[in-house]
């Protein structure tokens, strides 16, 4: 009957709260325009290192595939490690389910946070690493570059 009690999910989600937390980071959720929240574990407040998002690929959390990167970068980077959108506990309202709205809600959540310039690794699904790059700011001065590109079906999406 002990197999009923132990959970093993829930004890490395208790693992991996307390290397989070050693490294610097804390959970945290911001609602990014009224049908989106975006959980993410970051910095309480910003440092002057710079910052780096990591962006995790298939999974339930984020934070369970960079666990060891996380504690390897904290000492030189502000790292952001997000939920992507209905991953861990990210959500939201929009019947959208495209990967740029994933990049768009991901490059909100740091425009919200006041990050105007950043890195982005990403593994996996989280190759939305280069649409963040798209949809974040770049270029001299933090100016914001806006892209677009048609799908198979010929519409326009754009970030």
């Amino acid at each position: 009957m002990v197999a009923s009690c132990l959970s093993f999910v829930s004890l490395y989600g208790s693992f991996l709260r307390r290397c989070l937390t050693a490294a610097g980071l804390s959970s945290q959720t911001v609602d990014i325009d009224g049908d989106t929240t975006i959980h993410f574990w970051g910095p309480s407040t910003a440092t002057s290192k710079p910052p780096l998002v990591l962006i995790h690929g298939f999974g339930p959390h984020g934070v369970w595939q960079w666990r060891p990167q996380i504690s390897f970068f904290a000492r030189e980077f502000d790292v952001y490690v997000p939920d992507l959108v209905f991953f861990g506990e990210s959500f939201t309202k929009s019947a959208d389910r495209s990967e740029v709205f994933q990049a768009a809600s991901v490059a909100k959540l740091l425009e919200k946070l006041g990050i105007r310039r950043y890195s982005v690794v990403g593994t996996s699904y989280g190759g939305l690493a280069y649409r963040m790059q798209r949809c974040g700011r770049r270029g001299k001065g933090g100016d914001r570059q806006f892209w677009s590109e048609h799908d198979a079906e010929g519409q326009t999406r754009s970030c």
